[in-house]
């Protein structure tokens, strides 16, 4: 009788899991056709506004996550990298690559109200709601740029010595976190004295591009180029756990509510790891996309993710001794993945 009790209690713990790993999957709902010619980075959600801005070669695609569909744009963004909402300004920021610009941008009309000086090729950019400021991260410029949300104004210029990727914002512990591509490292800014405090190295990853935040658990995530996800304690600048991932990593996701974070690959996955204790991180999916799909954001309220990527003409044969070129976008083809939650 005792054999058949463990048993059967390893019986209903094992259904329990596996019915809290199928509620974890993720499948394919829709797309959501943008269209246009050029290539895409970064795309962000404001999601009380049911918003998704997207870059998209000299403009911002403005989405409606209601309608799923295109509702606007933002133009005269020349190499766009990024964009933010400050709704408590009815603002918004870019990163305009080739132009070593910010445009601040009018949120209900969706035009340029003033351009604001970056540091060279700006990139990704966050903002940080305790100071109520944009930081612009200028990828060759190897600095970041402060702008002031309010007053549209740059309030300081962080050096970072070299070039930052993505970076994400813990307003309880008054930091940013910014990856360090060709370091494989973090760098730890102080977001009221405006100074990096501490960098972090995050092996065994290497060359990390995406980053998310586990604010309440003390957890940063970065999706790395040697095809790993690695997970710090932010309170020691420890890797504590670390998954394997795809190839073409760019983005990186967390959801508070499932404690889940995703990887984006440009090899057509996306990895999606369990946060099961601060110290243990379990792969639960690869979730299967489109080659391209490289970059996302998570809408914390449905909790769905987008995931942009576009058909792709083969690349021409390289001369002898040159580079292998990259393979050309089809026009009209540039669209929005998205998954949800599996029933």
């Amino acid at each position: 009788m005792r054999a058949i009790h463990v048993w059967s209690v390893g019986f209903v713990l094992a259904c329990l899991t596996g019915s809290a790993l199928a509620t974890d999957t993720y499948l394919f709902l829709t797309e959501i056709p943008i269209g246009g010619e050029g290539g895409w980075d970064i795309l962000t959600i404001d999601s009380p506004a049911n918003r998704l801005y997207l870059s998209h070669a000299t403009k911002v695609v403005v989405v409606d996550l209601n309608k799923n569909a295109v509702v606007g744009e933002v133009a005269d963004t020349p190499g766009v990298h990024a964009f933010v909402a400050v709704p408590e300004f009815q603002r918004g920021f870019s990163s305009n690559g080739k132009e070593a610009k910010s445009s601040v941008v009018d949120l209900i009309t969706l035009k340029t109200i003033s351009k604001i000086d970056t540091g060279q090729s700006p990139d990704a950019i966050v903002y940080e709601p305790r100071h109520r400021e944009v930081y612009v991260f200028n990828h060759t410029g190897n600095s970041a740029t402060v702008i002031d949300a309010k007053s549209a104004t740059v309030s300081a210029t962080i050096s970072l010595g070299v070039s930052p990727e993505f970076a994400a914002v813990d307003e309880k512990a008054g930091r940013i976190y910014c990856n360090i591509e060709d370091r494989s490292e973090v760098a730890v800014i102080d977001s009221a004295k405006h100074e990096v405090v501490a960098r972090w190295p995050i092996a065994p990853g290497e060359e990390p591009s995406g980053i998310a935040l586990d604010a309440a658990h003390h957890r940063l995530f970065a999706t790395c180029h040697n095809k790993m996800m690695v997970m710090l304690d932010t309170e020691t600048g420890k890797v504590v756990a670390n998954v394997p991932i795809g190839a073409g990593v760019d983005g990186c996701a967390f959801d508070d509510a499932s404690q889940l974070a995703f990887a984006s690959c440009g090899d057509g996955t996306t990895t999606i790891a369990k946060e099961e204790t601060p110290q243990k991180l379990t792969v639960v999916q690869t979730l299967k996309t489109e080659r391209g799909a490289r970059t996302m954001a998570l809408d914390p309220k449905t909790p769905r993710i987008y995931l942009p990527t576009a058909q792709f003409q083969p690349a021409p044969s390289p001369s002898p001794g040159a580079s292998p070129a990259r393979p050309t976008i089809v026009p009209n083809t540039l669209k929005l993945l998205v998954y949800g939650p599996g029933k």
